[in-house]
């Protein structure tokens, strides 16, 4: 971990805040900035394990990472990626203080700008704007998660698989075909069927 966060990632983060519409003066840029550390993932690494209490939110600066759980026979499912100008949390655990059901890992070597939930909370005291720029957060990935649920529940799993390729092209040629099955609920085997029949 490094608390220095370059000039180049805090141009990131600070677009990614301002995109939501709001505006920071350079005094709550540098108050903002501050509260983020710098952490350093390699591929594999485990950010959060089930049973810890997730206690942070995290940027992604560079690389990939995967948000699953295990089932009872120890089956991985995906929940959801985050790339660059993503961010990562378990909100259950996060927002209750309960232990987390998920496992927040790497799959490629990464660059993330934390927050724990300590830093953040007095901060919105400080600079207002920032709880309206994580309440928008919150409401685009409320969406993104009813989106998810909405397809799992009315599409067959090709339809889905075109549906994840449409949204995010970006993830196609970084992902592997068992991550990307374990994220649609099928096996590799089927996916491979699925791609085939595009060729």
């Amino acid at each position: 971990m490094d608390s220095k966060i370059n000039s180049m990632n805090r141009a990131s983060l600070i677009d990614n805040f301002e995109r939501k519409g709001v505006v920071l003066t350079p005094q709550e840029k540098e108050r903002i900035l501050a509260a983020f550390k710098t952490v350093y993932l390699k591929k594999k690494d485990q950010l959060l394990v089930a049973g810890e209490v997730c206690n942070f939110q995290a940027f992604v600066v560079t690389g990939c990472c995967k948000v699953y759980f295990l089932d009872s026979t120890g089956q991985e499912h995906i929940i959801y990626f985050a790339i660059e100008d993503w961010w990562l949390a378990d909100l259950e655990s996060y927002h209750l203080g309960i232990p987390s059901k998920f496992y927040i890992q790497a799959i490629e070597d990464c660059e993330l700008l934390m927050i724990t939930k300590e830093v953040k909370e007095p901060l919105y005291k400080e600079i207002p704007v920032l709880e309206r720029i994580y309440r928008l957060m919150l409401g685009q990935e409320c969406v993104a998660l009813q989106r998810r649920i909405v397809n799992k529940l009315s599409m067959d799993a090709t339809a889905e698989y075109d549906d994840f390729c449409k949204r995010y092209p970006s993830l196609l040629s970084r992902l592997t075909n068992i991550q990307i099955a374990s994220y649609l609920g099928i096996s590799q085997e089927f996916l491979s069927k699925i791609k085939s029949k595009k060729k």
